[in-house]
């Protein structure tokens, strides 16, 4: 029988049907990840800021704060369950339209399959929010409801709605789609299977690089822990004013900047060891003692900076190494503890920093020599130039656009200069040189003050300076050289 093509109006109609499919998953997708509609909220025991994806990868987000409820008596442990499990259920359904909506970026025997898999997740997520709505009835059913504070679930309401809207159009998809044969294989471009290759990795990015900005509201608010967030506690721009009207608070800042500025233009100005060590490393003719080599000054990268201290605790404080070699020596009278004095502490730290990441940070310029035509080395060796003026010559002009590029991303970051270095080696004798931004705002807002409006603030700040020193950055390298990363 010869092949008759769908009708136009037909096509269309599985179009449009796909496109409001997609929509769907996509708003199921990222309501999973908002608190406010999350449908498994049964109870206001339940963390108000807990989504539905925190609630199926952790039952503790759910049963945490009925311990005490449980151990009375007045709250059975089946609804807790019932609601871990709907959850799950619910969970599952929204993963499955997410294959689906990957699914759907093929050809027709792809999209059909995507209807399949749409229709039954469909199906599987409003079982997932009857159960949820189940558990709903029995917390209220419980010995003392007034202390379980059941809380009917809204988003049970908004998660239906989608679910029934995915099904429709899933079905209206399938009604309109042509079928596929019994001899078409399941096809997806290549553009497409690039593109789901790199979605896990956009996700996590998603979830914690983008997510967490919504944490910036504390900034406007007098928030204080344990107490829920609410327009009674909006301050606007409080926390601004006091940022630069106070005195004691302006002289903090000033000298952490200063501390995490000096320490970033120190990492800056010597940004070029890696790649003068990958240079000289890559010289070596004994492959052997070149893999000795960058093994040994890579694995320092690995080590955790509490080793680091250890070590360093163990060389240069008053009972170290450093001190009994000296006293030997009859070169020292009295011990000192260098690691209690803050003199020179900002070379101290990029001297720990460049021991650890010194060979970490070559490995990208080592694969960079790698890519560097060998023809390149053969016209200078036959016009004369030796091992030096080879380097100089042609290793050296072929390494710095990814130097270039380095620099411009450790630009961008000159306001963040970790937080786990300083900690370890910070004391009550160098703080007021080591504490730098990131290192303040772990102790204004959960150390010492736990002032998280504040911290949030100096964060938020942090990062718009960051981003707006990596787009000029970027202006200047295409300005004088041409070129730009973004």
């Amino acid at each position: 029988m010869a092949y008759k093509p769908a009708p136009a109006k037909a096509t269309m109609q599985a179009q449009l049907s796909m496109l409001a499919l997609r929509i769907c998953i996509a708003v199921i997708f990222l309501a999973a990840f908002i608190p406010a509609i999350n449908p498994a909220r049964i109870s206001a025991h339940i963390n108000i800021n807990a989504s539905l994806f925190t609630n199926v990868v952790s039952y503790s987000s759910i049963a945490s704060n009925f311990e005490r409820a449980l151990i009375r008596g007045w709250v059975y442990q089946s609804p807790l369950t019932v609601t871990f499990i709907g959850a799950i259920i619910t969970g599952l359904a929204i993963a499955v339209l997410v294959a689906a909506f990957c699914v759907s970026l093929g050809n027709i025997k792809m999209r059909w399959l995507c209807n399949k898999l749409a229709i039954a997740a469909s199906i599987i997520g409003l079982v997932g929010l009857a159960v949820l709505y189940v558990a709903y009835t029995l917390l209220s059913n419980s010995p003392d409801p007034g202390r379980a504070e059941a809380t009917f679930p809204t988003g049970v309401i908004i998660y239906a709605i989608i679910f029934v809207l995915a099904f429709i159009t899933a079905v209206l998809m399938r009604l309109t789609s042509p079928r596929p044969s019994a001899d078409d294989e399941y096809v997806l471009d290549a553009k497409y299977r690039l593109f789901l290759m790199i979605l896990p990795f956009l996700v996590l990015i998603a979830l914690f690089a983008y997510l967490p900005l919504w944490g910036w509201r504390y900034s406007f608010f007098d928030f204080r822990v344990g107490a829920p967030l609410s327009m009674d506690d909006w301050v606007g721009l409080k926390w601004f004013r006091m940022l630069f009207e106070n005195p004691a608070t302006r002289a903090s800042v000033a000298r952490v900047l200063r501390n995490t500025l000096g320490m970033s233009f120190l990492g800056l100005a010597f940004s070029w060891l890696p790649m003068v060590f990958a240079i000289f490393l890559s010289e070596f003719r004994s492959t052997k003692y070149k893999r000795v080599v960058q093994s040994l000054t890579t694995i320092p990268n690995f080590i955790s900076w509490v080793l680091v201290y250890s070590v360093a605790f163990a060389i240069f404080s008053t009972d170290g190494f450093f001190n009994w070699i000296l006293g030997n020596l009859g070169l020292l009278d009295q011990a000192t503890n260098h690691l209690m004095n803050s003199n020179h502490i900002w070379w101290q730290m990029w001297a720990w920093g460049t021991w650890r990441g010194l060979g970490w940070g070559a490995i990208i310029y080592i694969a960079s020599i790698a890519s560097i035509d060998p023809q390149l080395y053969e016209a200078a060796t036959v016009d004369g130039a030796g091992r030096f003026k080879r380097m100089w010559y042609v290793t050296v002009p072929g390494l710095l656009p990814t130097f270039f590029v380095l620099l411009l991303l450790g630009i961008a970051n000159i306001l963040n200069s970790g937080i786990e270095q300083h900690l370890v080696f910070y004391n009550a004798s160098n703080w007021e040189t080591i504490e730098t931004i990131n290192l303040f705002v772990f102790h204004v807002g959960l150390a010492q003050g736990s002032n998280i409006p504040l911290a949030t603030l100096i964060g938020m700040t942090q990062s718009i300076v960051s981003l707006v020193l990596l787009f000029s950055a970027n202006w200047l390298s295409k300005i004088l050289r041409g070129q730009s990363i973004v």
